[in-house]
């Protein structure tokens, strides 16, 4: 088997839906930490053009930009597919990862406002939400497609544990309980996953790097 290298960072959620897509699929992979305030030389060799992790590398080919990457992942290892046989199932998968991948700035963006303006990113986070929660879930189905882990949740993986630690680094609740069940409940089932509760972020390291963060998007407007 070719080698597979990650190149990441502990921090973010995009990353994680990579690896979680390879060890979903059985695949060993060589993990290099990357810092991402500190681009290193080879970061800017690998993705020149967002600068940005996760890159993956496999048999020399790089692959860039996390959703990109799942579906690299899904057609080179068929083992345990990621997205429907159907194909309107697939097309339904696709839309509301691309949907999470459109509207995640908006979700969490509450975390980097303080005053007005963090209670206006507030209330559009949960609009954003609210949206997932009346069409992209039903109480029939335990994930986004079904029964069975795949894509969608994986990138949705942001709202399973980063957004519970930007909301206490921001000291704001977003994702209410009362006002989000179906969300609560994917959450309870997305960390129930083998894969998924055994390979998650710290989250008092979570939550101690977005209070660092939020320090520095907010200063300037408090200053």
């Amino acid at each position: 088997m070719e080698e597979v290298k990650v190149i990441g960072f502990w921090a973010s959620p995009y990353v994680y839906r990579v690896t979680w897509a390879l060890k979903l699929k059985g695949v060993e992979y060589e993990y290099q930490e990357e810092d991402i305030f500190n681009k290193s030389d080879l970061l800017l060799q690998y993705n020149p053009v967002h600068k940005k992790v996760p890159v993956v590398v496999h048999g020399g080919k790089l692959i860039a930009e996390s959703t990109v990457i799942l579906e690299y992942i899904e057609e080179t290892w068929l083992q345990n597919p990621l997205l429907p046989t159907d194909p309107h199932a697939r097309a339904i998968a696709r839309f509301w990862t691309k949907f999470g991948d459109d509207k995640m700035p908006n979700i969490y963006g509450f975390y980097k406002r303080a005053g007005e303006e963090q209670t206006k990113a507030v209330k559009e986070a949960q609009e954003c939400l609210k949206i997932l929660e009346e069409h992209g879930l039903d109480d029939e189905k335990k994930f986004f497609n079904g029964d069975k882990i795949e894509m969608t949740d994986l990138s949705m993986g942001l709202l399973a544990f980063w957004l519970e630690a930007m909301e206490e680094a921001a000291g704001v609740q977003v994702l209410e309980a009362d006002n989000f069940p179906r969300l609560h409940a994917w959450i309870r089932n997305f960390k129930e996953v083998p894969v998924i509760k055994e390979n998650h972020p710290d989250k008092t390291r979570l939550v101690a790097y977005f209070k660092q963060l939020r320090e520095k998007f907010i200063k300037p407007a408090t200053s």
